[in-house]
């Protein structure tokens, strides 16, 4: 009977507690594991356009990394994005800072060239080889922090990599195309690739000139030949302001005098018309080739023989070809020789005297 009643008050005693928890037997559940705050923070900074970033290379990987400067500035002018930090808001920007470095978010690194290179006043500002720093504080004085973790790529660029293995399958059936279809690609590639040739070349004759009459390095389009640059930051026209001295007036004198020879050395070895008119119908043949190849003809075999190509640069070679394309008339015979006319002549000599002494002295019977 007594443990009964020992029984009974554990149970009432497990009732109130119930229902001073919420009404209910079962236990507090834990709260689920979520994603870490800065982690959030981290990668709500990464993808925001205001934070200036670059690509450069950490012990032989490429990395994207930003300055510790830009950051404090950012904080500074965009304290909404604190907000996801919740109760740590209030921190400073180099708690912050310390903070992403704690948890591996980020690193500290350091510029591996630190010297001025001959020609410049001072160091570049964004680096392209960096190494580790050995003290893995957060400073906003010449300090360079990579990020760590894998950036999330958005669905567009997903949809992308699938559509690679499409044109890859699109390019290999370029042969089987219908004819206007073949000529769409070709024109629409050779149009694209003489719009850059023709770009790249107005680009590096604009800078020439400047830089030899006014001593100015101004290049358009600076970002054309970037390896890791956005759409905008592609095409973007004006250049930035330049960084080191001006060029001395003898490298410009000797670069004037450089360009002048080049372009007299052209125009002098220029093709003439003949000679642009035979390449311009090589290449329209060979295109007609590319255009007008059928499979239904490399199948049965009804594919014409290419013709022998003739070099119709060289002379000696044209020539011999054309000698032996003619038609080669008969030799006539060869005439005979003064000894064998003079041998065949005392034969008949000889015959003749035969006779005549034959006729005089006749043969007895």
């Amino acid at each position: 009977m007594k443990k009964a009643g020992g029984s009974e008050k554990k149970k009432i005693r497990r009732s109130a507690a119930s229902t001073q928890n919420g009404g209910t037997d079962t236990p507090p559940r834990k709260p689920s594991a979520e994603k870490d705050v800065y982690q959030l923070f981290a990668e709500k900074v990464r993808d925001h356009k205001e934070l200036e970033s670059r690509w450069a290379v950490l012990q032989e990987t490429r990395v994207e990394y930003f300055r510790g400067k830009d950051f404090v500035s950012f904080l500074r002018s965009h304290s909404e994005v604190k907000d996801i930090l919740g109760s740590d808001k209030h921190l400073e920007t180099e708690d912050i800072g310390n903070t992403l470095l704690k948890k591996n978010l980020i690193v500290r690194c350091d510029r591996v060239v630190k010297t001025v290179r001959p020609g410049k006043k001072k160091l570049s500002t964004w680096p392209a080889h960096l190494e580790i720093f050995p003290i893995q504080t957060f400073s906003d004085n010449d300090a360079f922090f990579v990020w760590t973790f894998v950036r999330r790529r958005p669905l567009w660029q997903t949809l992308l990599s699938f559509s690679w293995p499409v044109l890859t399958l699109a390019i290999c059936l370029f042969p089987v195309y219908p004819h206007g279809c073949k000529l769409v690609v070709l024109y629409s590639c050779l149009g694209l690739l003489l719009l850059i040739l023709c770009l790249l070349l107005l680009r590096a004759a604009v800078f020439g000139t400047l830089w030899i009459l006014l001593g100015k390095r101004i290049w358009f389009f600076p970002n054309i030949l970037a390896e890791e640059a956005t759409l905008k930051e592609l095409f973007q026209f004006w250049p930035k302001k330049e960084e080191g001295e001006r060029p001395k007036w003898t490298a410009r004198l000797f670069y004037a005098l450089l360009s002048v020879l080049v372009i007299l050395l052209l125009r002098h070895h220029a093709p003439d018309e003949a000679a642009r008119a035979r390449y311009q119908k090589r290449v329209y043949n060979i295109i007609d080739d590319v255009l007008e190849w059928s499979p239904r003809l490399a199948l049965s075999g009804m594919m014409k023989q290419p013709p022998l190509v003739v070099n119709d640069l060289d002379p000696q070679t044209n020539s011999t070809s054309e000698s032996n394309s003619t038609f080669q008339e008969p030799l006539p015979p060869p005439a005979p020789d003064d000894s064998d006319v003079e041998t065949s002549h005392d034969d008949n000599l000889d015959d003749d005297i035969t006779e005549n002494m034959g006729a005089e002295f006749p043969t007895e019977p």
